[in-house]
């Protein structure tokens, strides 16, 4: 059974808490026990009702505001697939808890209220969606109940969000009209809108293929931890083991190993402990190679004839998670995946208006949650494709070298074709 992450987006009052909980409550995927206590709690409603938005708000000092600050991660299951939902924050000033939550989501929800139509939080979630390079975006306009399951706004609202959606390279692009409180086409289709007629938001949440999204074409493999147990009876046993990162490896294949770029073949892989002609992403293994190469951890073995790039210029938007001090000059740690090599800041070309996405040149430095382009120069050379090519190859992270606090995210991009807002 395969597994969707998916975060939701939207500004406060918009009512993604009351979606996801609705989601949960109505797929029965709510336990006997946190459901009695969400009931407990829930002694205020009118009727007897439930405040299913509780299902989602992690912190009492959350729950008090009535917003949600930090990422909520929740988990259920249908029938045919497994599903982990992102809860992000909807204000300006969490857009790295966004970034963060966003870095690993197949598809993004962005709710949009019935009352209000597209806002410019709708373009902001929007466009930072775009770019991190979600391949499925669902427009969930929410609270139709309040505008009397009208045909027409839903309609409206759809041609003013295709119209700003236009400029951006958004794959998959889809509209479910709904209300969140009342459940209307979120597990069961609504009586109330019989001019809709496509799926549910579970049904479309269940369909929807997100196996074309994955990189199988471009095999990255990057070694975790080298295996020498130099025992008498496992005497020349040597092997590279970590996580398929992308793509299939098979036995016999030509490698290449980075950052040396010496080539050799695999001679055989192991996937629990048992030896396999194949294996794939996101598998972990244990390859071994035909040459006894001296490999390390960080060390990268991709397919010979699908190469990454290798270089110690790094181009990337980044996104500021903490207060420490950046500008050209800054030094820190670059976290590429199991490998880490020094950096530092060689240019800050521009930041973006995070409203609009809109290019401020030549910024004299960033701070937290502000997104930017920029240039890193490593003190060794990585391998590494695109963010919209291959995700998993395609970010890091930058550590402080003094305190070890993560300081921004990072995709990496091939500025003049990956970046088009």
């Amino acid at each position: 059974m395969d597994i969707l992450k998916f975060i939701t987006c939207g500004s406060v009052d918009d009512g993604k808490s009351t979606l996801i909980g609705r989601l949960l409550y109505d797929s029965e995927a709510v336990s006997p026990d946190v459901l009695e206590a969400i009931e407990r709690q829930s002694r205020n409603i009118p009727n007897g009702g439930i405040d299913l938005s509780l299902l989602t708000d992690g912190l009492r000092s959350e729950r008090e505001q009535g917003i949600t600050i930090d990422v909520a991660y929740k988990y259920f299951s249908t029938k045919r697939r497994k599903f982990i939902i992102a809860d992000a924050p909807g204000h300006v000033q969490y857009t790295r808890n966004m970034v963060t939550g966003a870095s690993n989501a197949d598809l993004a929800l962005i709710l949009v209220d019935a009352r209000h139509g597209v806002i410019e939080q709708t373009r902001r979630h929007t466009a930072i969606a775009t770019l991190l390079g979600i391949p499925q975006v669902v427009v969930c306009v929410n609270k139709m109940d309040m505008m009397g399951f009208s045909k027409p706004v839903f309609d409206n609202i759809v041609a003013d969000y295709q119209a700003f959606a236009r400029r951006l390279q958004i794959k998959n692009l889809s509209f479910i009209p709904l209300s969140a409180l009342s459940g209307d086409n979120v597990v069961k289709p609504s009586a109330h809108m019989p001019w809709y007629k496509g799926p549910t938001l579970l049904d479309h949440l269940e369909e929807v293929e997100i196996a074309a999204d994955q990189n199988l074409s471009d095999p990255r493999f990057q070694v975790q931890y080298v295996i020498r147990p130099k025992s008498d009876e496992l005497h020349d046993y040597r092997g590279y083991a970590g996580q398929i990162q992308s793509g299939i490896y098979r036995k016999g294949d030509r490698v290449t190993v980075f950052p040396s770029g010496l080539s050799t073949s695999i001679r055989a892989i192991e996937v629990h402990q048992q030896e396999v002609e194949e294996a794939f992403a996101p598998q972990p293994a244990v390859l071994h190679l035909a040459d006894n190469l001296d490999l390390s951890r960080g060390a990268t073995i991709v397919q010979s004839s699908r190469l990454p790039t290798l270089s110690q210029d790094v181009e990337a938007i980044l996104c500021l998670t903490d207060n420490a001090p950046f500008h050209v000059g800054s030094r820190f740690l670059l976290q590429h995946n199991s490998a880490t090599v020094k950096a530092i800041v060689k240019d800050i070309y521009y930041k973006f208006d995070i409203n609009n996405l809109e290019k401020i040149p030549q910024p004299n430095g960033l701070a937290i949650n502000d997104l930017a382009h920029v240039r890193l120069r490593t003190s060794e050379p990585l391998a590494f494709d695109t963010y919209r090519k291959n995700r998993k190859t395609g970010s890091f992270i930058l550590i402080q070298e003094q305190t070890h606090q993560t300081v921004s995210a990072g995709m990496i991009q091939n500025i003049e074709t990956d970046y088009v807002i």
